[in-house]
């Protein structure tokens, strides 16, 4: 009784020319999507990726851990941190957070 009639509701809107409305619905829905959530965090991934080549030697940073200190030792992979005296921390390159201005450590410290 009530497939019969589904049925028939289906077979009838489907041919009503429901279908273009239905792909500009999905493509303006992935627009909203790539600029609202895809695009800003590309563009953040650029930035970390840049902010990381360019670190060198002396650089006051904190980790994505929170630990702040000063690069004493860089490669390509690892970057060596000064957290106290004589206490140096090893990390990967990307899970340096932010590069912070020059005195900031100190400031904190004191």
């Amino acid at each position: 009784m009530f497939i019969a009639s589904a049925h028939a509701q289906t077979a009838q809107g489907g041919a009503g020319g429901g279908d273009p409305f239905f792909l500009i619905m999905m493509i303006g829905l992935f627009a909203i999507m790539w600029f609202t959530m895809i695009r800003p965090q590309r563009k953040r991934q650029k930035e970390h990726q840049k902010m990381v080549s360019e670190l060198t030697k002396g650089n006051e940073v904190v980790t994505t851990s929170g630990i702040l200190g000063r690069i004493s030792q860089l490669d390509d992979t690892y970057v060596v941190l000064s957290v106290a005296d004589k206490v140096e921390l090893k990390f990967q390159r990307q899970h340096v957070h932010a590069v912070l201005p020059k005195g900031t450590i100190k400031a904190i410290g004191s």
